[in-house]
């Protein structure tokens, strides 16, 4: 929380040689921190905290939940991952920048990106939507600690374009160079919804901050949307979707591993409704990342969409001016984390744009042992690729240090 973390760093403006940029890293704020960023009028609707002997509880909306573990597992081992438990088993790191600084320097990690925690999953539209802005406050702050080396992501609702482009102008405003949306559009007017927020109603609206609606009528290639597009490019915002395509059912240990792979694989769908709609066409210059998606599909997705659409693309009518792999190449990029396939599929036409991460603090990470890791999966690598998929390539993507 704001009232945690320390400013004496803040005053740093060494330039910095960027070595490594880990392009997907998480924070895990207490839930006490919606307290102090959301409007004066909304605050007493906001979460709490209740302790208790086997854990502490999140209290919200008349439902009392212990609070999840599985994001903020950092520093332990796969043999004592814990699935619920206290604030206090949850690593420093994962919400003080200075001991997320901290953790960096002893992982060698130069800059990272920052992903994370909003929106609240309330049955309030209007509690809903602000607490896109509250989150976005919040995260202006951690970062504020050193922008050098913090580099957050502000999150968008996108239900609806105008509000959409309002809000990522409110995000340009504050200093942001990259937003992260829904992998599909989120439904604004619904019954169906359990939050009546645009989730779909198998999914909290937390979830639909991640995936949207995949059967929304007007997805993303519709025109619509190309006044959010537009307005990207002209603040030079980079747009993300974070394992947008498929939530994984994490307290399922049944479902757990198959949803985790998949969760990869369908990040492809959103980026072929992107190119197959003509929206690189439209749009040359956005740039779109796909975050913790690996980077090993890419090839063979490439080569299948330009083997399908010379097929098929006369009788379908498509106004694509390329083939797919063309648009994967200049305008997709994805981050990976222990991915050796992408590194040796990087030279394939639609492959190159892959972006190294530890995924800190999530149970995937290879924190604390990311040097080992490097060592692990580049070797071979040649020293001018290994520093663009490091360093360089993330550095120009999220415009680190501006």
């Amino acid at each position: 929380m704001s009232e945690t973390v320390t400013l004496e760093r803040a005053s740093s403006k060494a330039p910095m040689k960027y070595r490594t940029v880990d392009a997907d890293q998480h924070l895990n704020p207490p839930q006490t921190f919606w307290v102090d960023y959301l409007p004066q009028h909304l605050k007493a609707l906001a979460p709490k905290i209740e302790h208790g002997e086997d854990a502490d509880y999140i209290v919200f909306e008349g439902q009392r939940r212990k609070i999840n573990l599985m994001n903020a597992q950092a520093g332990r081992t796969g043999q004592n991952f814990k699935m619920e438990g206290k604030l206090s088993d949850v690593r420093l790191g994962n919400y003080d920048a200075a001991a997320r600084i901290a953790d960096m320097d002893m992982d060698g990690v130069d800059a990272a990106v920052l992903y994370g925690g909003g929106p609240i999953g309330s049955s309030n539209v209007e509690l809903y939507i602000e607490s896109f802005r509250a989150y976005n406050r919040y995260l202006k702050d951690f970062c504020d600690y050193d922008r050098r080396r913090l580099c957050g992501v502000a999150y968008l609702p996108m239900r609806d374009p105008e509000e959409s482009v309002k809000m990522l102008r409110e995000a340009a405003a504050m200093g942001f160079t990259t937003v992260n949306i829904p992998g599909f559009p989120q439904r604004k007017d619904t019954t169906r919804s359990l939050t009546n927020t645009g989730a779909s109603e198998s999914m909290a609206a937390q979830a639909a901050a991640l995936t949207g609606d995949p059967n929304a009528e007007k997805q993303y290639d519709d025109p619509q949307w190309d006044v959010f597009w537009a307005a990207a490019v002209e603040l030079n915002i980079a747009l993300t979707v974070h394992l947008g395509g498929r939530i994984v059912r994490f307290t399922n240990k049944k479902r757990l591993l198959s949803d985790m792979l998949m969760s990869k694989f369908a990040m492809a769908e959103v980026v072929a409704i992107l190119i197959y709609g003509g929206v690189f066409d439209r749009f040359p210059d956005l740039r779109f990342g796909t975050i913790e998606s690996g980077g090993g599909w890419m090839a063979f997705a490439s080569d299948y969409m330009d083997r399908t659409w010379e097929k098929q693309r006369f009788w379908i009518g498509s106004q694509l001016k390329n083939p797919p792999s063309f648009y994967m190449d200049r305008n997709v990029y994805t981050s990976f984390i222990h991915d050796r396939v992408a590194l040796e599929t990087r030279h394939l036409p639609g492959a190159k744009n892959i972006m190294w991460s530890t995924d800190y603090p999530h149970s995937e990470t290879t924190f604390p042992d990311t040097k080992q890791w490097i060592e692990r999966i580049f070797e071979g690598v040649p020293e001018a690729d290994k520093h663009m998929i490091l360093a360089e390539r993330a550095r120009q993507f999220f415009r680190i240090g501006e």
